[in-house]
């Protein structure tokens, strides 16, 4: 069996290793000239090595460490040296609050600094309102609004949304992005007491168990290790190489009593006109290329996949000379609330954050800002520059920083980060069911079930699954 993979980020990295582990005959086909989309490694100031994309992944979900380990870097895992992160919040820096589900707390009490009285007082108010509905989806800011006042949003979920998703809380899915706290609130009044039903029954996470978890060197390593595995399991790997067409051919089997189709026949063209032939597919691109690509073999999927949207940012990697700082920054970093109108969303003091940047060069420290956010494509406009300066100037008044960057490097992302509005869940669902009636297909990426690592490599090994299993057209697949 031959699979083809279009894509070579992290899903289809993660499709390709499982395929090819399990025996398939595998290309992998990438445009651009490097594998690993938002997974980037680089360097600044001549010899520091530095992520200049994703920087670390969740830990305690299983997908993204055990590829890694699988890969062969395993001894290179770790835990932040410094998890300490604050909201750089009405001027004040605030210890990020403990005990809350994507910025919704158990207690009120934990958001005492960072919240106004009022505000703590109007979460209190919780208790005693009649229930909300949501229906089949909600949006995450208007329901916590409702429930515990807009400070909440404002001043916790849509600070730390913005860091996952780099969207607007009031336009975000609960039910897709945090969907332990849509189920929370189906099941009773109080979003407070579904939060401590949540965090009452979530296992104790053993004691030296960290939530996230980096790569000495870089994340950014990642994707070459995974390369590494498919290309030991005898996968053929292209970068540089775009697909102009994709054209599957599906003849039904008559033999069979449940009119199950025939194994699809794939032909892949390229931008440079060289067509491959293969048994199955795995579309492991962002949905606008996707939605290209299907256009004929899947046309209702690809009304949904052009519906998806996408947030653009930019990161702004600087290196500063510790002697030219009066104070070295203390924590991992801060976030910053948009109601606050602010340019920058966040700051990594990615010298303390990790042992491995700090010990590249005792003399230097690093941080990174990220600048963008859904709607706000104006900012992105600017020169490198300019990204700079808003950026110094931001972290100038959140920090003291006063000192002038040895080197800087600005990394954007245009339509980097996939949006899960309202409705997301139902969108993925038909696309799904669209594809399903195509044997041989499948789609992986962030688009889907998660942005994050580990949901991102939990794709890939899904659609590896889907196209190994016979498939019934118009059934569902495991």
């Amino acid at each position: 069996m031959h699979v083809i993979v279009i894509g070579g980020g992290i899903s289809g990295l993660a499709a390709a290793l499982r395929l090819s582990s399990s025996g398939a005959s595998v290309t992998v086909l990438e445009a651009s000239a490097r594998l690993g989309g938002k997974l980037l490694p680089g360097d600044i100031a001549g010899s520091a090595a530095v992520d200049l994309g994703a920087e670390s992944m969740l830990a305690r979900r299983p997908e993204g460490v055990d590829l890694a380990r699988e890969a062969g870097l395993a001894d290179a895992l770790g835990p932040p040296t410094s998890a300490s992160a604050a909201i750089w919040s009405r001027g004040e820096m605030c210890p990020m609050p403990k005990g809350h589900v994507m910025g919704v707390p158990g207690d009120p009490e934990a958001l005492r600094g960072l919240l106004s009285e009022e505000g703590i007082t109007r979460i209190g108010e919780d208790a005693s309102l009649p229930p909300t509905d949501i229906g089949e989806d909600v949006a995450i800011g208007e329901y916590v609004a409702k429930r515990l006042g807009p400070e909440v949003v404002d001043r916790l979920v849509e600070p730390l949304l913005g860091g996952v998703y780099a969207g607007d809380a009031y336009r975000i899915s609960m039910r897709a992005a945090v969907p332990q706290l849509y189920e929370a609130a189906r099941a009773g009044t109080s979003l407070l007491a579904g939060v401590r039903g949540l965090q009452e029954r979530a296992p104790a996470p053993a004691a030296a168990s960290p939530v996230f978890m980096g790569i000495e060197g870089g994340i950014g390593r990642l994707p070459g290790a995974v390369a590494d595995a498919c290309r030991a399991a005898g996968a053929v790997i292209r970068t540089g190489t775009p697909v102009r067409t994709v054209r599957g051919h599906v003849s039904a089997d008559e033999s069979s009593p449940h009119g199950r189709a025939a194994p699809a026949r794939w032909t892949v063209v390229t931008d440079g006109g060289e067509a491959l032939e293969a048994d199955a597919l795995v579309v492991a691109v962002p949905a606008p290329q996707a939605a290209r690509l299907l256009a004929d073999q899947a046309p209702a999927a690809a009304r949904e996949l052009r519906a998806v949207e996408y947030a653009s940012m930019a990161l702004v990697t600087m290196a500063f000379r510790r002697a030219d700082l009066d104070h070295v920054p203390g924590g991992s970093g801060f976030l910053v609330p948009p109601v606050d109108g602010r340019t920058i969303k966040a700051s990594t003091f990615s010298s303390n954050k990790w042992g491995w940047v700090a010990a590249q060069d005792p003399e230097l420290f690093v941080l990174r800002t990220s600048v963008g956010r859904y709607g706000e494509e104006a900012v992105l406009e600017r020169e490198d520059s300019e990204l700079v300066e808003l950026s110094l100037r931001d972290l100038a008044a959140a920090t003291g920083l006063s000192a002038s960057p040895v080197d800087r490097v600005v990394t954007r992302w245009s339509g980097g980060l996939p949006q899960y509005p309202v409705g997301h869940r139902a969108r993925v669902a038909r696309i799904r069911q669209a594809v399903e009636k195509v044997p041989g297909l499948a789609l992986c990426g962030a688009a889907y079930d998660g942005v994050g690592i580990p949901a991102c490599i939990a794709s890939g090994e899904r659609a590896a699954r889907e196209t190994q299993a016979p498939a019934t057209a118009g059934s569902a697949r495991e």
